[in-house]
Order: C-alpha cells, then structure tokens, then sequence
C-alpha cells in the first residue's frame, strides 16, 4: 500500500489534512518534560510532539526518533546496527507499524509522514511519553491504556519490543517490522533484489532480503504471516529542512499477530545474525538494571544525574574499539572530540580503566607522530593526519595522570613512548608539514587545502575560517604539553627530555605574551602570522571564542588582568543562556542563524553560531578568577541548567545553537563534547 493510500484511509477517520508547520509542533516539545532524577517524562495529551529521544547499548547501536516515534531523519530507527561494532552503522529496523484491535474497534497507532498530508494520526492516542530508563510508551485506548516499550540489549544488536494491555479484556496486536536495511546517511528506494527468504521454527522467524547483510531473526509469542511489500514514500522532515533528499521507500516481510492478555507482556525480539540464548526478559531486565546504575543518586543536582546518565550513551566499546561516539546520530569516531571529552565522559565518573583502554586504542593509530582526525564509518580506517587531535592527546593523557600517577605502567611503558614522538613531531621546524615549531618556538600550521584547528568547517573548495598561522588555543595546548614531558621526563630520569620541554615551555609562553595581546581590543588575537618580522606580517583580531579556550586550558599564559579582560569581554560579546557564540555580533562577517542548506549552515558554524560545550571553558575561566564567589557559583550553574533547556533530544545537549535569539538549538541533537564540558564543569570547577 503506498503512502498516500494510508493517510486516504486517516483522512476518512478525521485525521487532520494540514501540513504541520516546520519549526513549531515539529521542533519543540508540546508538553511539559517533567522529572526530578536523571529520567525524563513527557506529557503529550495527543499533541504532535516531536523532541527527539536516544537509546543506545554500549557498542555503537542505538534507537532513536520522535517522542510518537514519527521519524524526522533519515538516521531515525528502532535499531540501528553496527555492523562492524562500533561502527559501520545499518538502519536495520526503521519502524515497527502497531496497529491494536481491543474492545471491538481497531486503533492504528503509529505516526508517519507521507507526501502533501497530515500525519498519520496515532500521536492522538499518546498520552505519555518516558526514558526511565529505556523508552515507554503509554496510549489511551478508550478507557484504558496500551504501554510498549523498546530496549537494546547490551553489547549486541538486538532490540526487545514489549507489549502490555492494560484492559479488562484480550487484545490482538499487529506488528509489522519495516526494513530498510541500508547504511545510516543512505536513503532506501523501491527495487526489485529484495528476496522473501524465510526460515520458518518454532517462536522463531529469519529472513535474509539482501545476501550481502547478515541475516533478520525474530523471536515471538504469536504468529507470523509473510507478505512482503514495499511501503513508499516516506518524508523526513529534518531532513527537508536541511535541503537534502528526504523521502524513502521501505520494505516489509510480513506482520506478526500476538495475543495481549490484560497485564500480561508479550515479547517481540529482534536480532541482526543469530538470536541470543538468553530469554527477552533477561536482557531487558540487564539492560534497565545496567542503565539504572548510571545515575549517579538523588544526592546530586538535577543537572548532573542528567548528564552523568547521558554521558554513558557515548562510551563505546566493541570490535577490538574502545571510543567515544562523538554525536548521534550522524558522526563516529572523531579523535579531537574523543580526547577533548574524556575527562568529562570518563574520568568525572570514575571510570579509569575505560579511559586508559579509550587512550591506548586512540594510541595505535598514530603515525609519524600524528594522530589522525576521524576512523571512517565505512572502512574502520583511520583518517589525515591532525596536529589539532594530536594536542589534545596532551591535554586528555595530562588528566588521565593526574588519576593514575607518573609510575602508573600504562602511563609510563605506553603513553610516554607515544607523547614522546609526538612531541618531537610538534617541535620539528620542517615548514609547511602540517605543523611545525617556529622560531620564536610557537606552533604554526598552514594547508591550503583544509583547515587544522577545531574550526573545520568547509564547503567544497571553500574553507569557511581558515585560521592557517598560529592559531592561540593551538599555543595554550603546546604550553600545557611541554609541561606534561617535563612531568613525565623528570619522573623517569630523563633529564636531557626534562631540559628540552622546560625550555620549549618557556620561549613559546615569553613568544605568547609578546604576539597575542591587542591593545585595541583589550582581548587576544585569534591567528597572527607565523612570525612577528616576516614580510607581510599579520593578525586577526576578531573576538573568538577560541582565546577563551586558551584561557581555561593554561592560565599561565595571561596576566590576571588580561584573564579578567577576556572573561569581561566573553561575558559581553559572547556569552549567551544556552552557550558560547563563536564570533562577535560586532564582527561584520557575523551569522546569527543556522539554517539552511549545506553552505549556510557549514557558513554560520563558526561565525556566531553558540557552541554549549564552550560554557565549560567560561566557567572555568571565571570560577578560576573568582572561586570564593558563592553568587557567582550559583550564576554560573544556573548558566548549565539552561543550556540543558528545550533540548533536541531528551537528556542530551545538542552540538550547537543560534546565535541570535531565541537561540534554538541545532546540529548534532546529541553532541558528546557538550554534554562532557558541562558535566565536568559542574562536578570539578562548581564542585556540586
């Protein structure tokens, strides 16, 4: 049945025919998100809600979509597989098509979008929606209620359906599983190679529609009836929004019919490859027990029981990997993220061992002294190298020593070893290799062809901030990484090491303070040129967010004066309730929307969009200026709470926001970096 047909078929039941408006009923939560722990409920009173929700399972799979589960983007999915755990990701199962017959009426519960129509109405029977601690459900039936719920087994893609009716008498429910079965930034059309292979056991169904793929089990409590079909035409309208393709065609192998006794649950398990020995209800009573434990208990604020909660969805391990997923639902293994989030992700809560086993996987894919800024999602192949996630391995091993100490084995057999190298490869002079020391000893980089530092942004041939030169927080990062090698060489007896850091520590800190201030701004320059004397010397002056970093990263590097002038300033410019803006409104290349296609977006990104996960280095700039400020503290972690407000996705904190108001979030929904600065800022700089 194509889609329109279906939406005929609503229409004639009184399904509303207007299109919902994008940017209203579509991108904000219609009803209240009340919780006072670390778990969300939404009351939805049948309104078309469609805040995002994610659930993952700890080795790169996760479910995600709308609260009515009507999907939005093309990354939406019941179970989204990594084929290759953690990566090499496969929409696997996109929506599971309810439809309940129960006291002689027949209620179609799900909630689609189809061309030129409202969507189909199954929304109205949702009354609630909850993550406590894997998804729920609960529809209005009548006088009575309906409540699914989905949970992804741990560590295997597998996702549990289960079912209970809370009625006085049986009902018989309908499912039918839509597959796409195609890779997470695809999109599936109508073809004619899908084959209705089905094996057929007891309680036990398996298909395997594309031999490429592994198998589709299925296990059940009822009956199965094949007929497969193609439903068509599906629209996404997160996608439309962002000026990509948006429609897809999905394909069905048939529908599975169980029995719903009053209060009793039904299971419906799915798994990609073979089916689990455990029961259904053993894996999800692990998961929910596992998830439980996240938490970290009613004695904490709010806003950290929901970070802390959300900070375990990135943490990966599976396939030989052990990573940090830098965003759902569209990136993957991003190493400048990974490494500027461990300390918030991993350390703050307690979780060591992870961290020194995330650091010594980062750790095998460096070469010649780099490591790399991506492993691909396709191939599991590493991508060019970065000097900008290469710093930041710095910065994440210097927190991971402070856990561990200088005579830790790791730290001292495998992590030194690799720091060394790297740091030799940083202080090399060889001009135009990526990177490379100065003769005032700061750091300096320069590709025509792509951008080295966190602001990446490009469209085609067109880099949108090109900071080739020395870049500050680039220098802040170098300071901070000659300290950790005089560290680590003097408590190995490396005295010659010791000599050589300490003292490329101390001309690039007299080299900064020389450069980096402008009088005219009272702020620092973002970028000057690689030297002070060159012909053609230059400097950026506009006001980044990016001097902030440098702040928060070494201190040492400003007089105090100069810290209090550029917390001022930040406070001033760019400070905003839901995050930091990447440029000054003042500045005339100033974007304070991002929206649009491809090139706008990519354009505002870094040219006035507000980043939240900044709001960890103004706090801790400010706190560090003013620790004893009681009424400060409390600012400053009212500052997190808000940035924690109308969230993409439930739990979460998206990747960026507008800069202008009323400062809508956008991006990424869910952004890993984000949600580590803020937990770590509350928990190490506020103290709470």
């Amino acid at each position: 049945m194509m889609g329109e047909d279906r939406n005929a078929v609503a229409q004639s039941k009184g399904g509303r025919v207007s299109e919902p408006r994008i940017g209203s009923k579509l991108t904000e939560a219609s009803g209240p998100i009340r919780s006072s722990s670390a778990w969300p409920i939404v009351d939805t009173y049948g309104e078309l809600d469609a805040t995002e929700w994610i659930h993952t399972n700890g080795a790169g799979a996760y479910a995600m979509s709308t609260v009515p589960m009507m999907h939005t983007r093309r990354y939406h999915g019941i179970l989204v597989a990594p084929l290759e755990p953690p990566l090499r990701r496969y929409v696997s199962i996109s929506h599971a098509e309810l439809t309940l017959q129960a006291n002689g009426r027949q209620y179609r519960l799900s909630t689609h979008q189809f061309p030129n129509l409202a969507p189909t109405p199954g929304y109205r029977l949702l009354r609630q929606f909850a993550m406590d601690p894997i998804p729920r459900w609960i529809y209005r039936i009548g006088d009575e209620e309906f409540e699914p719920r989905l949970c992804l087994a741990r560590n295997r893609n597998i996702a549990v359906m289960t079912y209970v009716w809370h009625g006085q008498e049986p009902a018989t429910l309908t499912v039918k599983p839509l597959l796409p079965l195609r890779r997470i930034h695809d999109l599936m059309h109508e073809h004619g190679a899908m084959v209705q292979r089905v094996v057929l056991r007891q309680r036990e169904v398996e298909i395997q529609p594309i031999f490429d793929l592994p198998p589709i089990s299925f296990r059940h409590s009822g009956v199965f009836v094949g007929s497969p079909d193609w439903w068509r035409r599906f629209e996404y309208l997160e996608d439309r929004t962002r000026a990509a393709e948006f429609q897809e065609d999905i394909w069905t192998p048939g529908t599975f019919e169980l029995t719903l006794r009053p209060e009793q649950t039904q299971y419906l398990l799915t798994a990609v490859g073979e089916l689990p020995s455990e029961s259904a209800k053993d894996l999800v009573d692990e998961t929910v027990e596992y998830l439980a434990a996240q938490a970290p208990g009613s004695a904490r604020v709010r806003a950290i029981q929901v970070l802390w909660a959300a900070a375990d969805s990135f943490c990966v391990e599976g396939g030989g990997h052990t990573a940090i997923i830098a965003g759902y639902p569209w990136y993957g293994i991003h190493l400048r993220e990974t490494l500027s989030a461990l300390n918030g992700l991993c350390l703050v809560r307690g979780r060591v061992d992870f961290a020194k086993r995330l650091v010594a996987c980062a750790l095998t894919t460096m070469h010649a002294g780099l490591l790399p800024d991506v492993v691909s999602e396709a191939e599991a192949r590493v991508g060019r190298p970065s000097p900008d996630a290469t710093l930041w391995l710095f910065h994440a091993s210097s927190c991971l020593i402070d856990h561990l100490g200088v005579h830790d084995p790791f730290v001292h057999r495998t992590l030194f070893p690799k720091l060394r190298r790297a740091f030799v490869r940083l202080k090399s002079n060889r001009r135009k290799n990526l990177i490379w020391a100065t003769r005032e000893g700061l750091l300096a980089n320069g590709v025509e062809d792509r951008p080295l530092t966190w602001m990446d942004a490009r469209v085609g041939n067109w880099i949108v901030t090109p900071r080739r030169g020395v870049a500050i927080e680039h220098q802040a990062l170098w300071t901070k990484a000659c300290q950790t090698m005089a560290q680590l060489a003097e408590a190995y007896g490396d005295t010659k090491l010791k000599a050589v850091a300490e003292d490329a520590c101390s001309l690039a800190k007299a080299s900064f303070q020389r450069r980096f201030w402008c009088s005219q701004t009272e702020y620092p320059f973002d970028c000057v040129s690689e030297e002070r004397d060159m012909e053609g010397a230059w400097s950026d002056s506009s006001v980044r967010a990016n001097a902030l970093m440098a702040l928060a990263i070494d201190p040492e590097l400003f007089e105090p004066w100069q810290a209090a002038a550029i917390v001022a300033r930040v406070r001033h410019d760019l400070l905003t309730s839901r995050g930091i803006r990447t440029l000054s409104p003042q500045d005339p290349d100033y974007q304070g929307y991002h929206e649009g296609g491809l090139e706008q977006r990519e354009g505002s990104s870094h040219q006035g969009s507000v980043w939240p996960h900044l709001l960890g280095y103004f706090i801790s700039a400010a706190t560090r200026l003013a620790r004893e400020d009681d009424q400060l503290r409390d600012e400053l972690r009212q500052l997190v709470e808000g940035a924690l407000e109308e969230p993409l996705a439930l739990r979460f904190v998206s990747q960026l926001a507008d800069g202008d108001l009323p400062h809508r979030a956008r991006g990424c929904p869910a952004y890993a970096l984000a949600v580590a600065e803020l937990l770590r800022t509350l928990v190490v700089d506020q103290e709470y």
